[in-house]
């Protein structure tokens, strides 16, 4: 099949998880195409794997995960990096939409997404918080894989990332990256091809921040951390995927206590 245009119609990818915990025990769980919801037995906290089965995104492709949180901790990862390849014919569509009612606390850690040369992206994520809710939320990008030898010299991504409670935003973080942004990288990430966000979002959060900064020290990563108004939000940038992942688990052990990550980031 071909558009209107003469382009050729290729088939696209369309997946919704959704599932919801009450007091650590499963009340809920929906999936449809591609998205799926694993729940390993890993200890007592409950953690929820979410994965694409098609293998990664491009043009058309629609995904939605969502999780709500009614008391208790849930961790909420994903089964492996998320790929956006090239696309030709407009974005692909994220949708992450999770709730934290009362006396909960949500890990919300997906593992990078690799942005391939030619990649569009639309992601919007929000997190609804409880008033006496809590909530570690982790964003980090690579662009593309150094070790096979590949670089990014076209991509669009937009990237929206929300935290409320009770309704009030918290946190209200809009990211957009472009071509020509990816021709400036040294007023923007300098010869870094890797970058994150983490965001711990509760009473008290800002306690945390000494402990963090006595973290980012790792070898090939630049990182810096403020806490303010029951926020610790910490940013970094590295040269490749690696040793951003090796900040990342160390931030986040420091961050969750010292629990261990979830089964899938362990290195």
């Amino acid at each position: 099949m071909f558009d209107q245009k003469g382009l050729p119609q290729m088939q696209r990818s369309h997946g919704e998880a959704a599932v919801r915990f009450h007091a650590g025990r499963l009340k809920g769980l929906r999936q449809r195409g591609s998205a799926k919801a694993q729940l390993p037995r890993v200890g007592d906290v409950p953690e929820v794997v979410f994965l694409n089965t098609s293998g990664g995104l491009t043009s058309g492709d629609t995904l939605s995960y969502a999780l709500e949180v009614e008391g208790g901790r849930v961790v909420a990862t994903t089964q492996a990096a998320e790929r956006a390849y090239r696309a030709d014919q407009g974005a692909a569509l994220v949708r992450v939409s999770h709730q934290v009612g009362a006396g909960g606390w949500l890990d919300w850690l997906p593992q990078e997404t690799i942005l391939f040369d030619r990649s569009n992206i639309d992601r919007h994520t929000v997190i609804d918080l409880a008033p006496d809710g809590g909530c570690l939320m982790l964003e980090a990008v690579v662009l593309g894989r150094q070790a096979m030898g590949e670089t990014v010299e076209t991509l669009a991504l937009r990237d929206r990332r929300e935290i409320r409670r009770a309704g009030r935003p918290v946190m209200i973080e809009p990211f957009a990256m472009g071509s020509a942004a990816l021709g400036q990288r040294g007023a923007i990430l300098g010869d870094a091809r890797a970058f994150a966000t983490v965001v711990m979002c509760c009473q008290g959060a800002e306690d945390a921040l000494g402990r963090l900064r006595d973290v980012l020290d790792e070898e090939g990563v630049e990182a810096a951390a403020s806490g303010f108004d029951g926020k610790v939000i910490m940013r970094c940038i590295a040269k490749d995927g690696w040793p951003l992942r090796k900040q990342l688990l160390r931030a986040m052990a420091v961050l969750r206590g010292n629990r261990p990550a979830p089964r899938v980031w362990q290195i």
